[in-house]
């Protein structure tokens, strides 16, 4: 197959109802839509607060006395000769950089001590002297944009790095923890700190003799290398994390299979060439497998990855049915968050945008039950996905497929339905749905009974409202759909009306037009 025709032929089967262009224009503002809904459950940037109340992998001993000089006093300490009174100075830092409300950062910053900690890094001599300090800039690094690039524009990336091969766990893992502060900042301080080597570094930290805390801390460094786009991280860099992350699948903390989930799913988030790099490491019947969890927190991540796998080719998809991700995506569908139901429903309208092959998979698993059940009573945001699903099937599918939908699983009433959606994409959406509808009735000439169905079900009542909506797509698609379909209709239903002339008296034949009985019966 030539490189256009395989383009042409993704064009047609991903393309949800029209190219491949509007399929990425789609999975976009969904994946941006799904990340904002549920942003706490990945934490860009951290703070170590030395909390006990926390997880934090890293605490202060118990009975640390409170900051006691005032931040003149802690940086004429800092700036001293004297090593003791330079750590005490430090120290002091980093406490008041650790309060869990309202840290001085900015206050800091401004007396100058980003360039003090970022020479104590260095200070090999004095390895708690470098734990104060890095414990500090990660907490600078936890702040705004503006507050984390001071501490890039001290150069302390490089040194952070360095401090990764420390024989020092705790400062090992303190470094990494305010690498993940950096990375997580944006693509540019990402690249930064990408740049500097920091594949190699972690790589080298992960065995199985690593502390549990400060796999932790690792995964979610990895997951921030993973994020953001504009421009997306130099793949040849990240690719190199990937085999790590899906044997990272295999793991049964909660913590550390959310953010290996994450990383993911970032990477899934782009073009086929990345989700084949993931497919090749076997990671996908893991991230199946964990769609079966009870953890929302795991399920959210691996969910999402499922959902931009099966945007790829029709062969990625494939290996996501073969994982045995439909009978899964099923369960998802009725799960109690409104989240869930909606990216399951997403990623079933990705399949649904496949071959026939596929939307018959979907069938046979039983998806359209729960995706009758989503457009009948589902949350809006769920609702409109299952619309897509719909009208990708109504798309792709074969006529077959396409009639059992409407027969078997009496989907047309609850996608009506949707012409009364507030929201004019989710009514072109079920337009859309409904046009292919009628294109395969016209194909099998089943046409009056289409629209004698869709007349019942009060779908010809809110096409007509739809002609006086204040989107012009809308009420154009609801006019030609009237225009093309419903006047030949009318016009013959008024003839049968009309009185006849017989015998020179006008006679009126009262018979009216039934719905089918069959159902389609093209």
């Amino acid at each position: 197959m030539s490189k256009s025709e395989a383009s042409a032929r993704q064009g047609h089967y991903k393309a949800n109802t029209l190219n491949t262009q509007d399929s990425r224009m789609r999975r976009h503002e969904v994946t941006i839509e799904l990340r904002k809904s549920k942003k706490e459950d990945q934490m860009f940037k951290r703070r170590n607060i030395n909390d006990d109340d926390l997880t934090s992998p890293l605490k202060e001993l118990n009975g640390q006395s409170p900051v006691q000089l005032s931040v003149d006093e802690i940086v004429a300490a800092m700036n001293s000769e004297d090593a003791e009174r330079q750590f005490v100075g430090m120290q002091q830092a980093r406490k008041m950089l650790s309060r869990e409300r309202n840290p001085p950062i900015d206050l800091m910053i401004g007396h100058g001590i980003v360039p003090i900690c970022i020479r104590f890094l260095q200070n090999t001599s004095n390895d708690m002297l470098q734990f104060e300090a890095a414990w500090a800039l990660t907490n600078i690094a936890s702040g705004t944009s503006e507050q984390t690039r001071c501490v890039i524009d001290e150069n302390a990336v490089p040194h952070f790095i360095a401090l990764l091969q420390s024989k020092h766990i705790n400062l090992a893992e303190q470094a990494v923890w305010a690498l993940g502060n950096i990375a997580g900042d944006g693509a540019a301080a990402r690249d930064i700190v990408i740049q500097n080597n920091v594949i190699d570094g972690i790589l080298r930290l992960i065995n199985n003799d690593t502390p549990l805390s400060f796999l932790r801390n690792i995964v979610w460094l990895m997951s921030n290398l993973c994020r953001n786009k504009n421009p997306s991280p130099p793949f040849e860099q990240v690719k190199r994390l990937l085999p790590v992350l899906s044997q990272l699948l295999l793991t049964q903390d909660i913590q550390v299979l959310a953010d290996a989930c994450w990383a993911l799913s970032y990477v899934t988030d782009d073009d086929n060439h990345k989700i084949q790099a993931v497919v090749e490491t076997d990671a996908v019947p893991r991230l199946v497998n964990l769609l079966q969890t009870d953890e929302p927190s795991i399920i959210v991540p691996a969910l999402r990855s499922v959902g931009n796998i099966v945007t790829g080719t029709d062969q990625q998809t494939d290996v996501v049915i073969a994982a045995g991700g439909l009978p899964k995506l099923g369960i998802l569908l009725h799960h109690p968050k409104g989240n869930i139901v909606k990216e399951a429903a997403w990623t079933v309208s990705n399949i649904t945008a496949g071959n026939q092959t596929q939307i018959q998979a979907v069938i046979d698993a039983g998806l359209f039950q729960p995706i009758r059940h989503v457009l009948e009573k589902g949350d809006f945001k769920a609702q409109k996905e299952a619309a897509w699903a719909v009208t990708n099937a109504t798309t792709s599918g074969s006529s077959e497929q396409i009639v059992d939908l409407i027969e078997k699983h009496k989907i047309l009433k609850p996608f009506i339905d949707l012409l009364d959606a507030k929201d004019p994409r989710t009514i072109k959406v079920v337009q859309t749905g409904l046009c292919n509808l009628f294109t395969l009735a016209e194909k099998l000439g089943g046409t009056e009974n289409l629209c004698l169905m869709v007349e019942e079900l009060g779908g010809l009542d809110k096409l007509e409202a739809l002609q006086q909506h204040e989107n012009e797509e809308v009420y154009k698609k609801a006019f030609t759909i009237i225009d093309t379909y419903f006047s030949t209709a009318d016009d013959e239903a008024e003839q049968q009306l009309a009185p006849q002339e017989v015998n020179g008296a006008l006679e009126f034949n009262a018979a009216q037009p039934k719905a089918p009985e069959g159902g389609f019966n093209f």
